[in-house]
């Protein structure tokens, strides 16, 4: 499975109640794939994860595929802080037909590189589907090191990881060390046009959410060789990639989708809204993209 092209985490909706709202999931998800995207990976890190129950989980991955209707390809977040659970999420995944899946460090444990071996290596023996990891060291508290990665190798779904460390000199790694063997997928959005520049092929980018055309812009004219074309393209997304990355990023996210007309409502607790200064500087560097 060769993964091209625009992946959103995509935001989970909610009413004053903090209840999921799927009348307007089904119009993010419309809205979404009409713009660019090439494909939808709820349960990520924008989609708080963290903060929905198991069958809250599984029933937004039902409704999900449901509503994208095989438009666009499907990637299943199935990360938890417990391997069974990671598991049990991922077979409910490939039974509901997710295309892949995207298994993020379990959170909080810090796992060393030997323990995260073995549940990477667990999991991929309990699914057939193929996985991506995820690399954000910053908020897991553990990098997916080449120790991982070494004693995955012999694992065909293992197929690649989403690297969100902003440490280039990884994708330079990686090439070194791997060269086809695992595709490189953007995570670390303001760096994109460094990674598509060096062969990568797909991005999977929270603010794809609420700036799907914007960041399709970019990877098209980057997959035509025209990389004065994607330079313009990022530079004019760079103010919302500098935004997002600055802080708050679930709620800026919520925000630019609901300057879209696409009422996702606010975060689920502990996060709370925007602070008012906060929301006016998003709102006018939303509106420059």
């Amino acid at each position: 499975m060769q993964l091209k092209g625009i992946y959103a985490p995509i935001v989970t909706p909610f009413d004053a109640d903090e209840k999921i709202n799927y009348p307007v999931l089904a119009q993010l998800i419309d809205y979404l794939i009409e713009n660019g995207i090439s494909g939808l990976v709820p349960g990520g890190t924008t989609g708080e994860v963290y903060a929905l129950n198991e069958a809250e989980r599984l029933e937004i991955f039902r409704f999900v595929k449901d509503q994208a209707k095989e438009r666009v390809t499907l990637i299943a977040g199935t990360n938890s802080g417990a391997t069974r659970d990671v598991i049990r999420y991922s077979q409910a995944a490939e039974t509901i037909g997710y295309d892949a899946l995207m298994v993020a460090v379990p959170p909080y444990s810090r796992p060393t590189q030997r323990e995260l071996l073995a549940h990477y290596r667990a999991v991929a023996a309990n699914t057939g589907l193929p996985i991506v990891l995820y690399n954000f060291p910053w908020r897991a508290g553990t990098e997916v090191g080449y120790e991982v990665l070494n004693g995955l190798l012999d694992l065909p779904n293992v197929i690649g990881i989403k690297e969100a460390s902003s440490e280039m000199s990884r994708v330079y790694e990686f090439r070194l060390r791997y060269g086809d063997r695992y595709q490189m997928i953007c995570g670390s959005d303001d760096q994109a046009l460094d990674y598509f520049l060096w062969g990568t092929t797909a991005w999977i980018g929270g603010g794809a959410s609420c700036a799907p055309r914007q960041h399709a812009a970019v990877l098209e004219a980057a997959f035509a060789n025209d990389f004065v074309t994607a330079r313009a393209a990022m530079d004019k997304l760079m103010p919302l990639m500098r935004s997002l990355e600055s802080g708050s990023y679930t709620q800026k996210v919520k925000r630019g989708c609901e300057l879209l007309g696409i009422p996702v409502g606010g975060p689920r607790r502990p996060l709370l809204p925007l602070l008012d200064t906060d929301r006016t500087e998003f709102e006018r560097v939303f509106k420059g993209i």
